[in-house]
């Protein structure tokens, strides 16, 4: 597995503070170094790891009552989907009903030190974003659609089982409250794009702190050629193909008559 390592930090990294807003006396915020911020994607490539690390800059001592949990979530460019449903009229299944969602990421993964419930409140769920459910968008659908919701139930289930959406609890390990970190696993099949790697810290469920950057995920090498070939000159791309489907047909034609001649 080709390991890639994207975020690193320890408490020796305090002059990256400066890339983050100033924290009131008193305040816990983020410190995070970024050693590499690309994974690329090559004929072998058959998925990384990410790995985060982290720590908790603060001016006082560590506060009382409830300890510090951590939430890091890495997610994939966002796109519109298409969902459909099919019935089954006059024995044969066909599509009826379709809804647009607005948005969805193509990678979403979400890695806690505690139970999902237990580290963030349903109101700053929906503030930031943080769960899979709230993390895909969708604006409407048509009036005659009752159930909308079951649509876009259906895209988190759908990735859910390609291993594309995956929620994480007790895998962020957290170190006297000040230290953390993490691994993610992300699959093969990545979509091109900018990733982003959010990470936000939490005290009763309230967030005290959070952290964003983006991973960019390219093709290199022949990868990237036919890719932008196939995007950029499709003709060209078709004749290539063609050329080389022919050719190995040949190939392989020529070497079946030489083996039954000997």
């Amino acid at each position: 597995m080709i390991r890639s390592t994207i975020l690193a930090a320890t408490l020796m990294l305090l002059p990256l503070a400066s890339l983050i807003a100033p924290a009131q006396a008193g305040e816990e915020e983020v410190v995070l170094g970024l050693s590499q911020d690309r994974v690329a994607i090559t004929a072998d490539f058959d998925g990384s790891e990410i790995l985060i690390f982290g720590a908790v800059k603060r001016e006082t001592p560590i506060p009382e009552g409830p300890p510090l949990e951590v939430i890091v979530a890495v997610s994939g460019p966002n796109s519109s989907v298409t969902v459909r449903r099919k019935a089954k009229r006059m024995g044969i299944w066909v599509n009826t009903d379709s809804v647009i969602v607005d948005s969805a990421p193509s990678f979403y993964a979400i890695a806690t030190s505690a139970p999902f419930q237990d580290v963030i409140t349903d109101t700053e769920d929906l503030r930031y974003r943080v769960s899979i459910a709230r993390a895909i968008r969708s604006v409407g659908a048509a009036m005659n659609i009752q159930d909308a919701q079951n649509f876009a139930d259906a895209v988190v289930r759908v990735r859910e089982n390609e291993g594309l959406y995956s929620l994480r609890e007790n895998t962020v390990a957290v170190d006297q409250q000040t230290l953390f970190r993490s691994a993610i696993d992300m699959p093969a099949d990545l979509t091109e794009g900018k990733y982003s790697a959010r990470i936000f810290l939490t005290r009763a469920g309230q967030v005290v702190s959070s952290f964003e950057t983006d991973i960019d995920v390219r093709k290199v090498g022949l990868e990237r050629f036919l890719y932008s070939l196939s995007r950029e000159q499709p003709f060209l791309y078709g004749l290539m193909s063609l050329a080389i489907a022919i050719a190995a047909g040949w190939g392989a034609s020529t070497a079946f008559s030489l083996l039954r001649n000997n």
